[in-house]
């Protein structure tokens, strides 16, 4: 393989561990508000809620969304379906910001300051930009650039957010890296071009993971983590 130019990163599960990070800041609001509910399903099926949401923006059934509009759907739906009560229109907007303020896995911030000595390096994620850039601010990932689905109007896999992104950095899909903890989204990055990169995340569903515990194909590179993935860029720039 070549050396990319730009390395882009999946972010929820790849680089921030969203589950651990929402359960923990929900848990935490309930019991300093005396809000009861059971927050660990609740964020599980916010989840769960997340493709579907946006296959329906895919398909034509809504007109364009961000990611921050389904979340926000999503969780008023699930606070009456759960019998939540006690939570202002403020409240739940504060609750649905908790995926601005998702922490990183302990590798991340390390292993991308790293890379950005030596390559573009951004998010090219379905969160919108006000979602990642507040992440990015809050938790001090370095990004050079958010490619975010509201620049495109698309939701990955659709081919227009991968070489949407290249083509905003005038670089050929060959120059530019996808890093993934999720196959999928490598074969369609690999499908048109780009290069790939796998990291597993195998606690990111917690006990509801039921794939991507592995590399399910040889991919261009496959690390431990980000810090492990800017040794082998390295060694291959070396060369």
């Amino acid at each position: 393989m070549s050396s990319p130019q730009a390395i882009l990163f999946d972010t929820f599960g790849t680089i921030v561990d969203w589950r651990s990070s929402l359960i923990e800041e929900l848990t935490a609001f309930g019991r300093e508000r005396n809000i009861v509910g059971d927050w660990t399903s609740l964020i599980d099926a916010w989840r769960s809620a997340y493709a579907p949401s946006m296959d329906r923006v895919r398909k034509g059934e809504l007109l364009w969304t961000t990611l921050d509009k389904l979340h926000r759907a999503t969780l008023d739906r699930l606070v009456m379906e759960f019998g939540i009560k006690g939570l202002a229109q403020e409240d739940l907007a504060y609750l649905n910001k908790g995926w601005h303020r998702l922490r990183p896995w302990p590798d991340s911030v390390k292993g991308l300051t790293r890379l950005k000595k030596n390559f573009i390096i951004g998010p090219l994620s379905n969160g919108n930009v006000a979602l990642l850039v507040n992440m990015a601010k809050h938790v001090g990932l370095p990004w050079d650039m958010v490619f975010a689905s509201d620049l495109f109007h698309h939701f990955k896999p659709d081919r227009e957010n991968y070489l949407g992104a290249c083509q905003l950095l005038d670089l050929q899909p060959k120059e530019v890296m996808l890093c993934a903890a999720h196959n999928d989204d490598l074969k369609m990055a690999r499908s048109l071009g780009l290069q790939t990169a796998f990291i597993a995340r195998p606690t990111e569903y917690g006990p509801h993971q039921t794939k991507d515990f592995a590399a399910d194909e040889p991919w261009d590179v496959i690390a431990a983590n980000v810090d492990d993935l800017a040794d082998k860029l390295e060694a291959v720039r070396e060369t």
